[in-house]
């Protein structure tokens, strides 16, 4: 039995990409490789927001303050905040999902494994948690990603097999929703843009790129970021997603992106999660 630490664990819909309104068990886990300081800064300034928030009065994820700028999935990562973040192990986390869906089962729900970086340090715990007996109904599983983490071998075997559930006589479904950091996160080019490991997932599933931006700027960055991607065999689509973890923010950006990707021939990506729940922790 493996353990994971999870920052958050938790129903709701799929707020973006290829799932958008999809009922769905969202899988936070703690860590990441990135900080994207950059978002809804201008080009070039970090956000500090975050670290006017006392830490050590926060007991819980409810209590965390939404932030305007910088990462808005901050306490997944931010060492000050790991106290929120109990390691579980697999079947306490199974147990926690199945009285969450509405059926104590899965029906039409799919599984989303996100964070921070879910696949930074914890592939080999999905394998215990995958074959855990109340998961063996599940169909649809989605990684959300940065798209910078190699896939395991040992990994990479078991998704493989997981994909035809023999006992049952189905196919399921994984899809790896990789998010690429542009400037615009404050990230390095070089240390986000990685086309090979994103060209490997398309061995495992299906894969789609969604790039956060909100300017025609951020959009000639995309360009070359899907450039460097088609250049190195990626196939599969690309969506657009406006910036903004508040719904001010949001406002701001969402039509002109959709306009961007009209104009463009990309899918635009809303963020439900925003206007619906106005992005609140756990939805």
């Amino acid at each position: 039995m493996s353990k994971l630490k999870v920052a958050e664990l938790f129903y709701s819909i799929q707020g973006e990409g290829r799932y958008m309104g999809v009922p769905s068990v969202f899988l936070r886990v703690f860590g990441c490789n990135f900080k994207c300081e950059g978002f809804g800064m201008p080009r070039g300034a970090q956000s500090n927001e975050r670290f006017a928030i006392d830490a050590d009065a926060i007991k819980n994820y409810k209590d965390l303050p939404l932030v305007h700028t910088g990462c808005d999935s901050y306490a997944s990562w931010d060492p000050r905040f790991k106290h929120l973040s109990p390691v579980l192990s697999t079947d306490s986390i199974a147990d926690a999902i199945m009285d969450m869906l509405p059926h104590k089962k899965w029906q039409d729900e799919h599984l989303v494994i996100t964070g921070g970086e879910p696949l930074l340090g914890w592939q080999k715990a999905y394998v215990d948690l995958l074959d855990h007996p109340s998961m063996q109904n599940l169909k649809e599983i989605t990684f959300e990603t940065n798209g910078t983490q190699e896939i395991s071998d040992d990994f990479g075997l078991y998704l493989h097999t997981w994909t035809y559930h023999h006992n049952n006589d189905f196919w399921r479904d994984i899809t790896f929703s990789v998010s690429p950091k542009l400037p615009n996160s404050g990230e390095n080019w070089d240390d986000a843009i990685c086309p090979d490991i994103v060209v490997s997932y398309e061995e495992l599933g299906h894969v789609y790129l969604k790039f956060v931006i909100a300017t025609e700027e951020d959009y000639k960055d995309a360009e070359c970021a899907i450039a460097a991607y088609r250049k190195a065999g990626f196939t599969g689509n690309v969506y657009l997603m406006p910036v903004g973890g508040t719904e001010q923010l949001y406002s701001l950006n969402n039509r002109a992106v959709a306009e961007i990707a009209m104009r463009n021939g990309h899918r635009y990506s809303d963020r439900l999660q925003i206007p619906l729940f106005k992005n609140a922790w756990g939805t």
